[in-house]
């Protein structure tokens, strides 16, 4: 196994946490804080939107089985990278899309995803790509949350099925069994 790290940034980490989880080759999805300047930032602090982070996911993957070019194409197909700064309701810097490529490789790629994923739209993408920086995990109440309590979340609910829908009908050959 060809184990890599990808992080991405797309609005509620709860949100993207679950579309990630479902894809093969993902062996864990970590929720964190990423992008600004203060060390061990907490969840509090984050939703201030004045620490300069973004919520984010760091995604473990097997690269023999998904590469980072298919975890970017879904990552730009499950949320909507033409809205600065938000994602639906959720309003602020903490909530904008970004990349945070952990080597030149992936920089590359991630150039390349954006102007792919900006074809045919009439909007815009306004993904930034960032960093490097540090990652910091969310506090553990965050962790795996749509799987543990999110489901009974109306916020999770209005949000996530319609995400997982789209990864299921645009992205069924990338399924965990």
């Amino acid at each position: 196994m060809a184990t890599q790290e990808a992080i991405f940034a797309g609005g509620c980490f709860w949100c993207t946490e679950a579309v990630f989880n479902d894809i093969a080759g993902v062996t864990s999805v970590e929720s964190g804080y990423i992008g600004g300047a203060n060390p061990d930032p907490t969840y509090r602090e984050i939703c201030t939107g004045t620490t300069g982070h973004a919520e984010a996911i760091k995604v473990t993957f097997d690269d023999q089985v998904v590469s980072y070019s298919i975890l970017l194409e879904i990552f730009f197909a499950t949320h909507d990278p033409t809205q600065l700064n938000r994602q639906g309701n959720d309003i602020g810097t903490q909530y904008r899309s970004a990349i945070f490529p952990l080597d030149d490789d992936q920089r590359a790629v991630a150039e390349a995803g954006i102007i792919s994923a900006g074809e045919g739209r009439s909007e815009p993408i306004v993904t930034s790509i960032e960093g490097p920086a540090t990652w910091y995990p969310a506090e553990d109440y965050h962790q795996q949350y749509w799987a543990d309590e999110g489901r009974g979340n109306p916020y999770c609910l209005a949000t996530i099925p319609p995400k997982l829908q789209k990864l299921r009908t645009s992205f069924a050959d990338n399924l965990k069994d």
